[in-house]
């Protein structure tokens, strides 16, 4: 969550109230307490806990439609005690978490191909060769019809650009991933005039790797105002204020920072940078976990930012005066030597790049 932890759990999109929070974590905190075995007498763990909590509060509220994330990976993950969904999705792959998925995009999609079931469609995006292989066996081992989604491009023939809500060219595809989990629902719904599907050229392959691809289809206006009606707070997102203008992202991955560097560049560097030094370029830098910041912040250094901020992951005074910002598995010194660390790789990155950079001018 980035405000209050009641944004991971929404209702027609809206973070439950605090009254329903207070309501629905007491009643599973108590019936956990009750009911844990002696022998082991601990509580779940965060992520665990409030999986719990959403699940029973979707029952208790009786939702039409739950949409869950996985916290981590997919096979091992507790979100992972679904049957039978209607649908299962994948995006695009990264390294992230290798210390519990492993070190190479293979391993790394193993685990993630575990969310498939027995005849549930799933559907994933462009993906490199072989972790698109691992995928597909992982599909076939499950008995799970896996078909790739078309480019956002094949949805737009016959009407105007489909105009998207969140920025950076990487959301094309999410957005592909989405109509394509949406209309699944939809069709399993009854739901009439869901658009002329589009005929697939026979044998379609992707990197020499046969895996069917799912036919375009015609979009409803619904669709086309969700696509460009959607937000996503933290990221691609530019908040002005005052005279700061901040544009911030989550990106915590080598191919999620190119992407955000390819955003930023567009929205922000697209325009000459005034002489008179009434701009500046700064960096406010944050990671947490076992992820190499080293390689992120690599990155980074063709923004030419003027200075660079390493802070820790919490605050330690907060204004909202609760610990929904309180980071509770890290201590204030551990986070602060991580930021140090960070500096320190900065400052080396930023000497080495030195007289290197192709977009400096050549020195006289």
């Amino acid at each position: 969550h980035l405000v209050q932890v009641r944004e991971r759990i929404r209702i027609n999109g809206q973070p439950i109230s605090k009254d329903l929070f207070n309501k629905y974590f007491w009643l599973v905190y108590n019936r956990l307490e009750e009911t844990k075995d002696p022998a082991h007498a601990s509580m779940p763990a965060y992520f665990r806990f409030l999986t719990i909590m959403a699940f029973h509060v979707f029952l208790q509220e009786k939702v039409d439609l739950a949409v869950v994330e996985v916290g981590i990976g997919g096979t091992y993950d507790c979100t992972n005690i679904i049957r039978a969904p209607v649908v299962c999705g994948v995006s695009s792959l990264g390294i992230d978490h290798t210390s519990i998925l492993g070190d190479t995009m293979e391993k790394i999609a193993w685990q993630k191909g575990g969310i498939f079931k027995p005849g549930v469609p799933a559907f994933t995006v462009a993906q490199p060769e072989r972790p698109l292989e691992v995928l597909r066996e992982r599909a076939q081992e499950r008995e799970c019809p896996l078909y790739l989604c078309p480019e956002l491009d094949d949805f737009e023939e016959g009407c105007q650009g489909l105009e998207l809500g969140l920025a950076g060219a990487h959301q094309r595809s999410n957005a592909a991933l989405a109509l394509q989990l949406a209309r699944t629902w939809l069709q399993r719904r009854g739901c009439q005039g869901l658009g002329e599907l589009k005929e697939v050229p026979p044998s379609t392959e992707l990197l020499g790797r046969p895996v069917p691809l799912a036919p375009a289809f015609q979009l409803t206006d619904a669709m086309i105002q969700g696509l460009r009606d959607t937000e996503w707070l933290g990221r691609t997102q530019v908040l002005s204020h005052g005279p700061v203008t901040w544009y911030l992202d989550g990106a915590h991955t080598t191919s999620s920072i190119q992407a955000c560097v390819r955003w930023f560049r567009q929205a922000a560097l697209n325009q000459d940078k005034p002489h008179d030094g009434s701009e500046v370029r700064v960096l406010l830098f944050n990671a947490t976990g076992d992820r190499d910041t080293a390689a992120l912040l690599k990155l980074l250094v063709p923004c030419h930012f003027d200075y660079a901020v390493f802070c820790p992951n919490f605050t330690e005074v907060s204004v909202a005066n609760n610990a929904d910002q309180q980071n509770f598995n890290v201590t204030l010194e551990n986070a602060l030597t991580r930021c140090l660390e960070n500096q320190r790789t900065w400052t080396r990155l930023l000497e080495e790049k030195v007289g290197q950079d192709p977009w400096l001018p050549s020195p006289v």
